[in-house]
């Protein structure tokens, strides 16, 4: 195992993730001196950041600071809008149920705080998470944003219940048909148990009053249904009726391309078309056309390039696969790698790639922030610096989009949850922690010689 990797995943605390958040954020704060990116808006190149009770309440090259407020000089630096994970299954304990079937699960059951997976995502810049069941399903659970950083998953969340996961793609050990035909299954079961359930309570209201029963079944169950109240659906089927009902999303994933029309119809049959947000596999560009109609946001895969062999010629055929989303003008989200290698894990690098490929800079600044805040249901708090968002704001030594810059601050509602400085696993990396607090983890790997460490795309600094 390399160094990078037992450094990132030992449990031993580095900074504060847990407890950051059980006392109060600071009631106003300032972030002053610092060029800003806000995403959405114009970029300034000197300006300052008001956070006032964990939202920001103004920000511009003149702001005016309250007596009362900490300010923070972050001169020469970069401030950038928390990044959003929008799918991610790395937070639960296993990424799957052997159940082909569980709507009635909550990720809330298996969420777990102390998961090195947030202290990454903190380190990585990433302050919303969107927690979700993975891939290998039929119908998942359902699934919630939250911020890497709390003690409790209930103090981490910042929106729940969220999505329900979906797929289209034939479950491990199973095949298309029959992945298909427990869709279909379920969804029509559903649709009998409401047509019973409606029934019951138009016999019930029919007890109450009295009154005997003139009518058949199909007119009972007519007159019944708006006598069903929410809480008279069971644990079974609560989930899917909200989900059929628009109130909830739908993630579904599509592993091929030819899994995106059957996607695209399932939604349509059952009432979710309009909230889902397809989950896509590497070669699912290749359906760009029904995509592109269906007027539905996407989540890429996180490896971004596409390979081939033509079966003429032997020759590789490269796809980089955002610059085909984008020129379809189809809104994409990026997701890191959950494989956690570098430098794919960094949402920062996957959009630089898009920019180096052709697709414009702000439209490559979205993918990570803005459309996945929207494909998760928190646009309106998270994902861009804007007057009335949460102040979740990532603090970067230089340009984003540029591999050579850190994280050095993260903050959170205006909480400072991550800083550089006191990241021990960091300086243990670099060569910076004295060499008695290293691990026998970490003896199987030499640090550099003469000071030198690593920075994150592999190549030697001076500390």
């Amino acid at each position: 195992m390399n160094k990078t990797s037992v450094i990132f995943t030992c449990m031993i605390p580095v900074f504060s993730v847990a407890t950051a958040f059980s006392s109060a954020p600071p009631a106003k704060l300032a972030l002053q001196g610092a060029r800003i990116i806000p995403v959405e808006g114009q970029e300034i190149a000197r300006g300052t950041v008001l956070i006032e009770n964990g939202k920001i309440t103004a920000i511009g090259e003149e702001v005016e600071i309250p007596y009362d407020a900490m300010v923070v000089d972050v001169s020469g630096k970069v401030l950038f809008p928390g990044m959003v994970d929008p799918h991610s299954a790395r937070a639960l304990d296993i990424p799957n149920e052997n159940l082909p079937v569980t709507p009635f699960l909550d990720v809330y059951d298996a969420l777990d705080p102390s998961k090195a997976y947030f202290e990454d995502a903190l380190r990585d810049g990433v302050t919303a998470v969107h927690v979700i069941v993975g891939n290998n399903c039929v119908i998942g659970g359902l699934s919630r944003v939250v911020n890497p950083i709390g003690m409790s998953p209930d103090e981490m969340t910042i929106a729940a219940p969220v999505a329900m996961k979906l797929s289209v793609a034939p479950k491990r050990g199973s095949g298309r048909m029959v992945q298909m035909a427990t869709l279909r299954e379920t969804f029509l079961e559903l649709a009998d148990y409401l047509e019973r359930l409606a029934e019951k309570k138009y016999e019930e209201s029919l007890e109450e009053k009295g009154e005997l029963l003139e009518v058949g079944p199909k007119e009972a169950r007519r007159l019944g249904k708006d006598l069903i109240r929410p809480d008279d659906y069971d644990d079974k089927h609560r989930s899917l009726v909200k989900l059929t009902s628009g109130k909830l999303l739908a993630f579904v994933y599509c592993g091929t391309a030819s899994d995106v029309a059957q996607a695209i119809t399932l939604a349509k049959e059952n009432g979710f078309f309009d909230r889902m947000t397809l989950v896509l596999g590497p070669d699912c560009f290749k359906a760009i056309d029904e995509i592109k109609a269906s007027k539905r946001p996407v989540i890429l895969d996180s490896e971004l390039i596409y390979r081939e062999t033509d079966p003429l010629t032997g020759e590789i055929r490269e796809t980089f696969v955002p610059k085909v989303f984008s020129d379809a003008l189809v809104k994409f989200s990026l997701q890191p790698s959950p494989s956690n290698s570098l430098a794919e894990r960094y949402l920062n690098y996957q959009a630089a790639r898009c920019v180096r490929h052709g697709i414009r800079r702000r439209k490559a600044l979205k993918s990570i922030t803005v459309n996945p805040a929207k494909a998760a249901g928190v646009g309106d708090r998270v994902g861009s610096l804007k007057v009335g968002k949460s102040g979740d704001i990532v603090v970067f030594s230089g340009d984003p989009l540029d591999f050579n810059s850190w994280v050095e601050q993260v903050y959170i509602r205006g909480i400072l949850a991550y800083d550089r400085k006191d990241d021990v696993r960091l300086k243990r990396l670099l060569g910076d922690e004295p060499a008695e607090v290293s691990t026998a983890a970490d003896d199987s790997s030499a640090e550099q010689p003469n000071g030198e460490g690593t920075n994150k795309s592999g190549r030697k600094t001076e500390e």
